[in-house]
C-alpha cells in the first residue's frame, strides 16, 4: 500500500506517524497525481497544531495527511477533467495532503508543469510562491515605492522580496541578523529582527515606507502598522483577518487558480524568482524535514522528494 506521513490528532511532532494508506480515487474535477516532491512550509505545522485556514469550518478526518503543495505525475483523471491526460507532469495545491506518494489535485489549482523545472522546485510554487505572488498583486504598489516584508528569510518573504524586486520596487526585509547575507542576496535593505526593529526600519529608509507584507503577526505585526501613513497598505498572511482588520489592513487574498501558478512558474524561467531550496529530504524523513521548517531556521524552502 502506498505509504504517506500523517498526524493522528491535533497537537505536537508527537501526533506524526507514517502509514499506509489506499490510493486515493479521484473524483469530478480532479487528478491523483504520483508525488515526485512535496514542499514543506510553515502552515503544515501549524495545521497538524489545530491552525485553521481562514474560511475553514470543522475538524479534519484523521489521519491527516500533510503538506499543502506537490510536483508530479497524473496517474489517473477524474470524470469531467479537461487538459490533463495520464502521464502529463503537474503541480499544484492538493486536496489530501503532499506528504505521500499519491495525493489529489483539484484542477481548478493544478498546472503542467514545465519541462525546464524540476519537481523539486516546481513543489515549492503552489503555497509559498503563490501567496507571495497574490500579496505583491493585492498590493499595486507603483515601480519605486518602498515595500517592507516582515519574515523575509522565509519561503514566503524571500518570493515575495523577489517578485517586489522584479516589480520594480524598493525591498526592506525584516529578519534575523543570521539572515542578513541571505536577504539582502535576494536584493533587499537588511533590518534585524528583535527588540526595536522598527526604529531601525525607520532609521534605513528615512523617507519613509509604503506599505508593508507582514509574515510574522503578533507584535511585530503592530509595531508594522505603525509605520505606515496608509494602513489600507498593511497585508498580512501571517495573522487572523479579525486581528489586521483592527488595524486598518487586510489578509492577504489568495486567488488560487492555475494562473497564478502559471505565472510564478514564468518568473522562475525569466530569472526572477529563485525557491532557493536550502534543504532536501526523502519521504522517509518527512518528520525531520518538517522539524527544520518548525524550529524557523531555515532560509528560503525545504522539499520533501519521492522516490518512484
Amino acid at each position: 500500500m502506498p505509504k504517506a506521513y500523517v498526524f493522528t490528532r491535533y497537537g505536537g511532532p508527537e501526533t506524526e506517524a507514517f502509514v499506509d494508506v489506499d490510493r486515493p480515487s479521484p473524483g469530478p474535477g480532479q487528478l491523483l497525481v504520483a508525488v515526485r516532491a512535496a514542499g514543506v512550509n510553515p502552515v503544515d505545522w501549524k495545521i497538524r497544531s489545530g491552525f485553521r485556514r481562514p474560511g475553514e469550518t470543522g475538524d479534519r478526518a484523521f489521519p491527516a495527511v500533510l503538506g499543502s503543495e506537490v510536483s508530479g505525475v497524473v496517474e489517473e483523471i477524474g470524470p469531467g477533467v479537461e487538459g490533463f491526460a495520464v502521464g502529463d507532469e503537474v503541480f499544484g495545491t492538493t486536496l489530501t495532503g503532499g506528504y505521500a506518494e499519491y495525493t489529489l489535485v483539484p484542477v481548478a489549482i493544478a498546472a503542467h508543469k514545465p519541462a525546464e523545472l524540476s519537481h523539486a522546485v516546481a513543489a515549492t510554487l503552489p503555497v509559498a510562491a503563490a501567496t507571495a505572488y497574490d500579496g505583491v498583486r493585492q498590493l499595486g504598489l507603483p515601480r519605486g515605492a518602498t515595500l517592507l516584508v516582515t519574515g523575509a528569510g522565509g519561503g514566503v518573504g524571500a518570493a515575495a522580496v523577489q517578485i517586489a524586486r522584479a516589480d520594480g520596487l524598493r525591498v526592506v526585509g525584516v529578519a534575523s541578523a543570521g539572515k542578513k547575507d541571505f536577504v539582502e542576496s535576494l536584493g533587499a535593505v537588511h533590518v534585524p529582527s528583535g527588540p526595536d526593529w522598527a526604529e531601525r526600519a525607520r532609521a534605513a529608509v528615512p523617507d519613509g515606507i509604503d506599505a508593508v507584507y507582514d509574515l510574522v503577526g503578533g507584535e511585530v505585526l503592530t509595531e508594522a502598522a505603525e509605520l505606515l501613513v496608509d494602513r489600507a497598505r498593511l497585508i498580512t498572511a501571517g495573522a487572523p483577518e479579525e486581528v489586521v482588520h483592527g488595524l486598518g489592513g487586510a489578509r492577504v487574498t489568495r486567488a488560487r487558480n492555475a494562473a497564478v501558478l502559471e505565472a510564478v512558474a514564468r518568473l522562475v524561467l525569466d530569472g526572477d524568482l529563485d525557491p532557493h531550496i536550502t534543504g532536501t529530504f526523502p519521504l522517509d524523513r518527512a518528520g525531520e524535514a518538517l522539524r527544520t521548517v518548525e524550529e524557523g531556521h531555515v532560509r528560503g524552502k525545504t522539499v520533501i522528494e519521492v522516490a518512484r
